[in-house]
C-alpha cells in the first residue's frame, strides 16, 4: 500500500518535472504575442472617464476567461483527434500576425489619412454613455478573442508531441497566466497617469519627489503606450516567422545558415509584405460585393 502510495508520489513528480520543462518552451514561443496582446489592451481598456477604468477592464477581463473557456475545449478536442488541424490552424494565425506586423509598418511609413471625427456637441446621458462603454468593451473581448486563439495554438503547437494531459495542463497555465498577467499589467499602466495626479496633489510645494514622479509618470503614459506597440510589432514579425521556419521545412531548410531570431524576422517580413497586398485587395473587393448589394 505504501509503495503503491510512494510510486504516485514519483510519477505526480515526474508529470511536474514535464509540465515545468515544456512550460518554459510554449511561454517562450507566446511570450513575443503577448507583447502585442498587452499593447492592444491597453489601448483598448485607455480613454474612459477615470472612475469607469477598472470596472470596464474587469469586464473585459470576465471577457477574456470567458473566450478561454470556449477556446480551450476546441483546441484540445483537435490535439486529441485532429492533430493536423493544429498545424493548419497555427500556419492560418500566422499569415495573420504576419499580415498585422506589415500593416503596421507599412502604416508607419505610408500613413493615410483617417477622416476625422465630428466633435460631439450635445453632451452624452448616462444611457448613451453606457450604451458607448458596452460596445468598446464588446469590441475588445472580440479582439482579445483573435488573440487568444492564437495564444492557445502557439502554445499547442509547441507541445504537439506530449501526452494530452501535459497538454491540456501547460497550455490551460499559459492561458490563464497570459490573461492574468496581460490585464494585470493593463490595469497598472492604465492608472499610471491617475497615480501620477495623485502624487502631485500631495503636497503645494512644485520639487517635492512626489510632484517629480508624478509628472514623470503622467508623461510616461503616451510613451510606454506606443513603446509597447512598437514591441509588439516586432513580436507580430518575430511570432509569425517562428511559425513558418519551425513548421515548414523548406522554410527552415533556406534560413538555417543565419542566426535564429534574423532568420525568423526575415521570414516574417518577407511573408507580411506578401500577404499585404493580398488581403487588402480581397478588401476592396469584399467592399465594393457589399456596396453593391446595399444599392
Amino acid at each position: 500500500m505504501a509503495s503503491g502510495f510512494f510510486a504516485l508520489l514519483d510519477d505526480i513528480a515526474a508529470l511536474m518535472d514535464d509540465v515545468a520543462v515544456m512550460g518554459k518552451v510554449a511561454g517562450k514561443k507566446t511570450a513575443g504575442l503577448l507583447g502585442d496582446d498587452l499593447a492592444v489592451n491597453a489601448e483598448k481598456a485607455s480613454g474612459f472617464v477615470s472612475s469607469r477604468e477598472i470596472p470596464v477592464l474587469w469586464a473585459i477581463t470576465k471577457g477574456s476567461f470567458l473566450n478561454k473557456v470556449i477556446i480551450l475545449p476546441v483546441a484540445f478536442l483537435l490535439s486529441a483527434f485532429l492533430p493536423a488541424a493544429v498545424t493548419i490552424i497555427l500556419l492560418i494565425g500566422g499569415f495573420y500576425l504576419a499580415y498585422e506586423g506589415a500593416e503596421k509598418i507599412y502604416e508607419y511609413f505610408f500613413p493615410h489619412a483617417h477622416p476625422a471625427k465630428k466633435p460631439v456637441l450635445e453632451k452624452l446621458t448616462r444611457e448613451q454613455a453606457l450604451e458607448q462603454e458596452k460596445e468598446k468593451i464588446k469590441s475588445a473581448i472580440i479582439t482579445d478573442f483573435i488573440l487568444s486563439v492564437e495564444i492557445v495554438i502557439i502554445a499547442l503547437g509547441a507541445v504537439t508531441g506530449e501526452p494530452l494531459l501535459n497538454q491540456i495542463i501547460i497550455v490551460s497555465l499559459i492561458a490563464l497566466v497570459a490573461t492574468v498577467g496581460v490585464y494585470g499589467i493593463v490595469a497598472l499602466i492604465v492608472r499610471m497617469d491617475e497615480f501620477g495626479a495623485k502624487l502631485i496633489n500631495l503636497n503645494d510645494r512644485d520639487d517635492s519627489f512626489s510632484d517629480i514622479m508624478g509628472r514623470f509618470l503622467v508623461k510616461a503614459l503616451p510613451i510606454v503606450i506606443k513603446s509597447l506597440s512598437v514591441i509588439g510589432t516586432i513580436a507580430l514579425i518575430l511570432v509569425s516567422g517562428g511559425i513558418f521556419v519551425h513548421n515548414i521545412h523548406f522554410i527552415h531548410d533556406l534560413v538555417h545558415g543565419i542566426p535564429a531570431i534574423l532568420g525568423e524576422a526575415l521570414v516574417g517580413i518577407v511573408v507580411g509584405l506578401l500577404t499585404l497586398p493580398v488581403v487588402n485587395l480581397l478588401k476592396k473587393i469584399w467592399k465594393k460585393i457589399f456596396s453593391k448589394s446595399t444599392e
